[in-house]
């Protein structure tokens, strides 16, 4: 596990197989119990066991079925704030209260001055906004800033709890900023992947492709600004 870069100009982000994530929730579960009773304040569930459950999550995992027959697969497919560059939730805050921290890039609310407009969710095209009604405010993952920079946890307890609590080891957290961590060398060799590369917000968080989908966009010609295959897949149903 590469340890926390201690830089100011890092930029902190996640790197997420789709290929061995096998959508068993234990990261949005865990993110829920660890920010309900820290950084974030309680994240609220409404009527749980009724007919409609609703309630803030910071991770969702979404799953979904790609191709046919023999070439057919489930994909699992967690999504939480993605940490984007030129992020749209922070140009359209009225109030400021969204905004991107220049030591290590991630993307917070100040609960204190948000008004719970809801811009910033209507803005961000990832769905990664949570409204909390009973505070009447905008909630988002902080990629555990309460966790990571802890120096009374153990260093490889120094990551977000989505990343440590992940059964199959299909979370990483690292600094992209470093081309030497595990996460930058993760994204160049398996082709690690924008999501909705074409909206120009620059996610920092990156999604590996399942291995089939990577083998056959590596074998693209040198114009691979068509990603075919699951790739392509992803482009079209993700935009949710």
């Amino acid at each position: 596990m590469t340890s926390l870069p201690t830089s100011t100009t890092t930029k902190l982000g996640l790197v997420i197989d789709l290929d061995i994530c096998v959508g068993c929730h234990a990261c949005a579960v865990n993110c829920k119990e660890w920010n309900t009773g820290g950084h974030s304040a309680p994240l609220t569930d409404t009527d749980p066991y009724g007919a409609e459950p609703d309630g803030v999550w910071f991770n969702r995992v979404h799953s979904y079925e790609a191709g046919d027959g023999a070439d057919g697969r489930t994909v699992h497919f967690p999504k939480s704030c993605l940490h984007c560059e030129d992020a749209p939730c922070v140009t359209v805050c009225p109030t400021g209260a969204s905004y991107k921290r220049e030591e290590d890039g991630i993307v917070l609310v100040n609960a204190d001055t948000c008004i719970g407009c809801k811009l910033c969710s209507w803005a961000c095209p990832y769905g990664a906004r949570e409204f909390d009604v009973d505070e009447g405010v905008m909630k988002k993952c902080t990629l555990c800033v309460d966790r990571i920079y802890n120096e009374t946890l153990e260093e490889e307890e120094r990551v977000p709890v989505c990343v440590s609590t992940c059964p199959a080891g299909a979370r990483h957290f690292g600094d992209f900023n470093d081309p030497n961590s595990a996460v930058s060398q993760l994204v160049v060799e398996r082709l690690g992947y924008d999501l909705m590369p074409e909206l120009g917000h620059k996610p920092t968080n990156k999604y590996l492709p399942p291995r089939e989908a990577a083998s056959r966009h590596a074998a693209l010609p040198e114009d691979k600004s068509q990603p075919k295959g699951v790739l392509k897949w992803l482009d079209r149903v993700l935009a949710v």
